[in-house]
């Protein structure tokens, strides 16, 4: 297969390979063959696999790269969904832990790939950088592997209404303006992300359903959550300042619809804690989807159906 390599996502056109855009930025490094999209990749998701089918799909915060990531249960997620436009809103990729050691297995790359997939059958995917994947806003304007990189965007709805996308830390004061702080948190952030990988392995062996330690510590926590309230209410306010009829961000990994006065308050959740996605129907709803919850009902189903006593035939007779 090509190499691929990055095009500017309004000119559409391909980029000689090593010639910068104009302006002098910077080319993002062509994607090594491990990560290149092809329809032997064994993921599963066939053309042939029943799938629901959503006009917009919004996601972040997925940290791969790193432990806590719920990387297999976004991974059944993306084979088990299509959409027109899907937004990665930011923290796909967590660059602050792969700087401290490398941290990659096959079920990470297994996502990219899936991503780079559903680019190539036709879906337009949208990557907004975030804070912890922050390196590839040197490469905002430019598009690769079929994914175009903006810094922010603004969605119009199958109804009309005009959502600014973005991913959020621009309004967390702690990233902004005490980035030490943000990395010494971040450290003890992952501590309690193996805390909550260890808690679910027992509950595995328990036959217990996932649970995140993390995310309960997080509503437990006042503080946490006067920062959430706070955060949506300026994330609110910005989108007020800019026209727009509502906001759909991530960062802090609280899924959350909520009306705060003219605007309308979306945060898609994450990959990590809640693992959960946004999605728009064909008539511009928008609704949380909790896949953790969605999988463990399944599966409480499934096991139901098999603990169900079956009839049996004997001599013709039902027994």
């Amino acid at each position: 297969m090509a190499s691929l390599s990055a095009r500017p996502v309004t000119a559409r056109s391909a980029t000689p390979p090593g010639n910068p855009p104009q302006g002098g930025r910077r080319l993002p490094p062509m994607l090594p063959d491990w990560l290149r999209d092809g329809d032997d990749d064994g993921d599963g998701g066939g053309q042939g696999a029943r799938r629901t089918r959503y006009r917009t799909i919004f996601i972040s915060d997925a940290h791969l790269g790193t432990a806590g990531s719920n990387a297999g249960l976004l991974l059944d997620f993306l084979k088990r969904h299509e959409c027109e436009t899907l937004y990665l809103v930011g923290d796909i990729v967590d660059g602050w832990q792969l700087r401290k050691g490398w941290y990659w297995p096959q079920a990470h790359n297994d996502v990219v790939r899936a991503v780079l997939k559903m680019a190539k059958h036709g879906t337009r995917v949208i990557y907004i950088p975030g804070n912890h994947d922050e390196h590839f806003r040197d490469y905002v304007g430019l598009e690769f592997g079929g994914i175009e990189l903006l810094a922010d965007d603004v969605h119009v709805t199958a109804d009309g209404r005009r959502l600014l996308v973005i991913h959020g830390d621009q309004f967390d004061n702690v990233v902004l303006y005490h980035k030490w702080i943000a990395f010494l948190g971040d450290g003890a952030y992952t501590l309690l992300l193996k805390s909550n990988g260890w808690v679910n392995r027992l509950r595995r062996l328990c036959g217990l359903p996932y649970w995140s330690l993390a995310a309960h510590m997080k509503k437990r926590v006042k503080n946490a959550v006067q920062f959430i309230s706070r955060f949506e209410e300026v994330v609110a306010h910005a989108a007020a300042e800019r026209g727009v009829d509502g906001v759909v961000c991530g960062h802090i990994h609280s899924a959350e619809i909520r009306q705060i006065g003219d605007i309308t308050y979306y945060n898609d959740g994450d990959w990590v804690e809640s693992c959960t996605a946004l999605v728009e129907d064909g008539a511009g709803t928008l609704s949380i989807v909790d896949w953790a919850e969605r999988v463990e009902r399944e599966a409480r189903d499934d096991r139901a159906r098999a603990a169900k006593p079956r009839l049996v035939a004997v001599d013709g007779v039902a027994g």
